[in-house]
């Protein structure tokens, strides 16, 4: 199957119009194609479905570490405080929540845009374009990688086994590109 791009062209035919000279972009007014093709630059999605899980695993450990030792905190305040401590667990759910926005938008948006696991495989997101992330864009491709699986049951994931770039549902809805960061380092820099 094919992505399509924001204008519904597929492949590298989808295209962006680039500013003009006196417009900004200094790029001639002409069409741009996508910054990510699957079939000219392969090597910028091998592995990433493999490497996006183990990611994932590991930024779940870094999102569960605070929670849990904020668990056994307020767990033994509730004994020191005779049950009165244990009333602040309400608070843990929406703490949670809060704090994986928080961590997904922060390292997404950062300079590397990537979370600590995605760091650690090798992996990073750009926009369709090539742009780096941004703190909104993490946050919400956060939330909307959990509402699509919690509402459309994990098995939307298999999406990504069926485009050359091996994008999610929620790397599509948002314009995002999951790519191995070692290959894009090793390209030529384009024109």
């Amino acid at each position: 199957m094919a992505d399509y791009g924001a204008n519904g062209q597929s492949g590298s035919s989808a295209g962006w119009r680039s500013a003009g000279p006196g417009d900004g972009g200094s790029r001639g007014g002409y069409e741009q194609p996508a910054a990510f093709d699957g079939w000219r630059a392969p090597e910028l999605f091998e592995g990433v479905l493999t490497k996006r899980v183990f990611a994932f695993m590991i930024d779940f450990v870094v999102l569960a570490v605070p929670v849990i030792l904020a668990c056994v905190f307020i767990a033994v305040f509730g004994v020191v405080t005779l049950g009165l401590g244990w009333t602040l667990f309400w608070i843990v759910s929406p703490a949670s929540v809060i704090w994986a926005l928080v961590y997904y938008g922060a390292s997404l948006g950062g300079p590397h845009s990537a979370t600590l696991g995605m760091r650690a495989m090798g992996i990073e997101l750009v926009t369709w374009s090539g742009e780096p992330g941004y703190f909104v864009l993490g946050a919400v491709h956060a939330f909307l990688f959990w509402l699509s699986v919690s509402m459309l049951t994990p098995l939307v994931l298999l999406v990504g086994l069926f485009n050359g770039r091996r994008r999610l549902l929620h790397d599509i809805v948002l314009g995002t590109v999951i790519i191995n960061s070692t290959a894009l380092a090793a390209q030529p820099a384009r024109p």
